[in-house]
């Protein structure tokens, strides 16, 4: 049955007519054209289409799209922009903390969620944090030495 679902998209109001059974990944990337969330497992468990919704970290492939009707949601697309990134780009970019890149859309709107919740993780907080996102560049160590800075510049009031 197809009905029309409405959202906040990157702070921005959106509505899709779709299929009630479909998922988030394939309607953000499909309808609505964005890159950032990426198709890795479909089940759920590498982290690579990751989006906030409400604030919380989802795995989109395993969402149903009537699942965020009316919610705020964030992907990569809505976290910065290259003339004002978010620290957390700045210093991914900085430490060069991708290789490959597949993953790092949904590295990073996991750190987003993290530092939303906690300004001042502890390098083991930011590991948890990260843990189901996979990487098989190898990344990881930079990973958490740039969600660290990225916090560090945050708490300090350091521009982008």
């Amino acid at each position: 049955m197809r009905r029309t679902i409405g959202f906040i998209l990157n702070g921005q109001p959106a509505q899709v007519e779709t299929e009630e059974s479909d998922n988030l990944l394939d309607v953000l990337r499909g309808p609505l054209g964005l890159s950032g969330p990426r198709f890795g497992c479909g089940l759920g468990q590498c982290g690579s289409c990751a989006v906030l919704v409400d604030g919380e970290e989802k795995a989109a492939c395993a969402l149903d799209l009537a699942a965020v009707e009316g919610k705020a949601l964030l992907t990569l697309e809505g976290l910065g922009s290259p003339e004002r990134p978010h620290p957390l780009q700045t210093a991914f970019l900085e430490l060069q903390a991708g290789q490959c890149g597949y993953c790092l859309a949904g590295i990073l709107v996991g750190a987003k969620a993290l530092l939303d919740r906690n300004p001042d993780p502890s390098r083991e907080q930011i590991a948890k944090a990260l843990a189901w996102h996979l990487c098989r560049c190898g990344v990881h160590n930079r990973v958490l030495a740039a969600v660290a800075l990225a916090a560090r510049r945050m708490r300090e009031g350091v521009p982008a």
